[in-house]
């Protein structure tokens, strides 16, 4: 009976994409969105740690996941095809084992918390776990990995409010974040819109045509809009200096990918986290400086 292999620790690195860490910080931003403004920029020091740690893990089993999901399609694409479970390196069971231990990890953390922000964990848990196969069937796959992202936000909100239904605050933080997964994600699929049209792989890119530059400028618009109107409910000085630093760089970005074009596609989405730092240092202004 041939074993299965289960990969070296770099094949592991190479599958969680540690080497690549714009993952971790466009999941971690949008959670401190949450927890920041939630608190007034101070939150209890126990929540922090269990949600930055959260993230790196449910972004890794991300990874895991979506590899498993696209194994059968991942050797067709130039630039997927030497991921780990793809090129053999990493069995389909294995890798499967190593999500489900991940996902087990980040339940342990967050059950240091509330029954409430559990409850709200095992939605992100569904929400994170269903995007990868959603390429398949829909042409805004980038929609549901924003909710996955955002749901970051609702859960950090809850952990420092204890609910999530005395405020509109959290949920246009959330939704704002759906407007900037749809933008950034949009930017990084135009690389892969003849592979992914080739092996029938849907995305936004492929849906937007023609219209894809314009489209992803204007949910880059759409979400510093939503932004805005939680930077006007929330008040305080320095979360309007966080957002109009936030909105300077995303006209920035946004005047890159209309005077370069679809090339900067992938660039655009290296750089978009910046936007999402510097609100988050506009809310961790205000506990610093009240």
């Amino acid at each position: 009976m041939r074993l299965q292999p289960v990969g070296r620790p770099q094949d592991w690195a190479h599958l969680l994409r540690i080497d690549r860490p714009v993952g971790y910080w466009l999941l971690l931003w949008p959670t401190l969105w949450g927890l920041l403004a939630a608190s007034h920029g101070q939150p209890q020091f126990r929540h922090f740690v269990i949600f930055v740690a959260g993230v790196f893990l449910m972004r890794s089993a991300g990874c895991v996941i979506n590899d498993f999901a696209d194994r059968s399609f991942d050797p067709h694409v130039e630039r997927t095809k030497d991921r780990p479970i793809a090129a053999g390196r990493i069995a389909p069971g294995a890798a499967l084992a190593g999500f489900v231990l991940l996902m087990l990890l980040a339940l342990l953390l967050v059950m240091q918390t509330s029954v409430l922000v559990v409850g709200l964990a095992i939605v992100g848990a569904f929400l994170a776990s269903l995007y990868p196969f959603l390429k398949r069937h829909t042409h805004f796959p980038q929609a549901w990995l924003g909710m996955a992202f955002g749901w970051g936000a609702v859960m950090a909100w809850a952990a420092e409010r204890g609910t999530v239904l005395d405020a509109v605050e959290p949920w246009l933080l959330f939704l704002a974040n759906v407007f900037w997964s749809l933008c950034y994600d949009t930017a990084y699929a135009l690389a892969d819109r003849e592979d992914d049209r080739r092996i029938g792989v849907k995305s936004t890119a492929l849906w937007f045509g023609e219209r894809a530059v314009p489209a992803i400028v204007m949910l880059g618009a759409g979400c510093l809009a939503l932004l805005a109107v939680a930077a006007w409910m929330h008040g305080g000085f320095w979360v309007w200096v966080g957002w109009m630093l936030a909105a300077a760089y995303q006209a920035f970005l946004s005047y890159e990918i209309i005077r370069r074009g679809e090339s900067f596609g992938f660039s655009f989405f290296l750089r978009s986290h910046w936007m999402g730092l510097l609100f988050v240092l506009g809310l961790l202004a205000e506990g610093l400086f009240p």
